[in-house]
């Protein structure tokens, strides 16, 4: 199969040049225009993810390849630019930042492996004509890395932009097609761990409609236009198969005969518990299960369901609301007890817990573990996991070698003893709950710092699946209280 979409990657020199506000402000612009804009974003990043959704108006999703193979990289952007105008990456860090001496993860790759053009972003804070080494740098670092352009951010003057611009085309031969001034008004909301979730900015779209504003005047939207249309057609597998012009991901072999069962699977999304990769919740669609969205900061009691899935989020900002919440803390306690499959993720783990320790101030939340949990001014956990499944568990079976990411600032205080409380991952990388081990269960609940992708973990999917099937074909149904 081969795909024919315009496409471009904007790649930093370094972490915070700019690269979201430009990404997000060009997704807004080209969204403007009537284009149908597919934003990605490469590495495991929620929040990002999360702004250029709101930018583009349409759904963002990760590309990562210590996540996912190769293979599911160029899958997952061919099966979603099926009908796109132009499809837009956002690179992190720097370009070929990685995990290791060859950046096999890096921006860089992610960009060969698309033959997507690249748009180097250069913070010029500082410097002038050095700006073309480091451009020629990365061109001669691989030469197989498309970089296509230049955009020139945080210029100090005319003077400035002039010496730096015809240092690159003199000595790179590149174009610089943006050359933005040192600007006051744009910039997104930062907070611990990085920017602020759209969804707990009051002025998100404000913030997005200046950038991209910013984007219209200060970069040559028609020459970005241009070399994005030169990227080759891609190759997709042929062993996807292709129906209505569409790409299908093959079925969950274990759960068919429950993709027409009825399953429910609530999913608590609000402005605490925002993170959610567009992947896992469609893997879960695509077997057939129907997803009940609700809010644990508003609604009462949980939706009749087979199973609970709660992602990450900032459950510590929102700590009086959830802890207000009596009857849906009482509601999810009482269906964990009688064995409701629950899969918890870094702040659904934090809201699983019996106390949040924030600001000064005691929450009780939902107290399914006897644990406390406080939050640190630096990072507790960041960065990729490698876990082994190395004890039984309600989703995975036993040897499993699963890859993932955390990024979190609370820790667990205080750990009580209790029956039937045991960890399910010992962490061959990262920091995990305690002594590096994660995977907390009890009964039918699953909590972890760890995130998981279904593109680059299919178990993920079929084990919530598989539990919640079970779970109905017990007779069991969890009622609304």
């Amino acid at each position: 199969m081969m795909i024919q979409c315009p496409r471009i990657t904007i790649a930093g020199i370094s972490g915070d040049a700019g690269k979201t506000v430009v990404s997000v402000g060009l997704s807004r612009l080209l969204f403007r225009k009537g284009y149908k804009v597919i934003p990605f974003k490469k590495g495991p990043d929620y929040i990002d993810m999360s702004w250029l959704s709101m930018g583009a108006g349409h759904p963002c999703y990760n590309l990562d390849l210590f996540l996912m193979s190769k293979e599911k990289v160029l899958f997952s952007f061919g099966l979603n630019t099926q009908q796109a105008d132009i499809a837009l990456l956002e690179g992190n860090r720097g370009i070929y930042d990685g995990m290791d001496v060859e950046g096999s993860v890096s921006t860089a790759e992610v960009a060969k492996l698309l033959f997507s053009p690249v748009i180097l972003l250069v913070d010029c804070s500082k410097v002038t004509r050095t700006v073309a080494a480091l451009v020629l740098g990365c061109q001669m670092l691989d030469p197989n890395v498309p970089i296509r352009g230049v955009i020139l951010n945080r210029l100090g003057s005319p003077r400035h932009e002039d010496i730096i611009r015809k240092s690159i085309e003199h000595y790179s031969q590149l174009p610089v097609v943006g050359a933005i001034p040192r600007l006051k008004n744009i910039t997104f909301p930062g907070r611990h761990l990085g920017l602020v979730p759209p969804q707990e900015h009051p002025e998100a779209q404000r913030a997005i409609d200046n950038a991209a504003e910013m984007v219209g005047k200060y970069l040559d939207i028609d020459t970005l236009w241009g070399i994005a249309r030169q990227a080759p057609a891609l190759k997709i597998s042929s062993k996807f198969k292709v129906r209505s012009s569409k790409l299908q991901i093959p079925p969950i072999p274990p759960l068919q005969k429950g993709g027409e069962g009825g399953l429910r699977i609530g999913v608590i999304k609000d402005s605490a518990f925002q993170f959610y990769y567009p992947e896992n919740i469609e893997a879960l669609k695509r077997a057939g299960a129907e997803i009940l969205e609700f809010s644990a900061l508003t609604e009462d009691s949980l939706p009749s369901i087979h199973a609970l899935y709660i992602g990450g989020g900032f459950p510590e900002t929102h700590a009086p609301a959830l802890a207000a919440n009596e009857k849906l803390k009482h509601s999810i306690k009482k269906a964990a007890l009688e064995g409701l499959p629950i899969y918890a993720e870094c702040g659904g783990l934090m809201y699983l817990a019996e106390k949040l320790l924030w600001k000064g101030k005691e929450y009780p939340l939902a107290g399914i573990f006897p644990i406390v949990i406080g939050v640190s001014e630096k990072p507790k956990g960041h960065g990729y996991t490698i876990l082994e499944v190395d004890a039984p568990n309600p989703f995975f079976r036993m040897g499993q070698i699963l890859h993932g990411h955390e990024f979190h600032y609370s820790h667990i205080i205080d750990m009580c003893e209790k029956d039937g409380i045991y960890f399910a991952f010992k962490m061959k990388k990262g920091q995990g709950i305690k002594n590096h081990m994660d995977g907390l269960c009890y009964k039918n609940v699953l909590a972890t710092y760890t995130h998981l992708h279904a593109l680059g973990t299919k178990e993920w999917a079929e084990g919530i699946l598989t539990v919640a099937l079970a779970y109905k074909e017990q007779g069991h149904l969890q009622k609304a209280l």
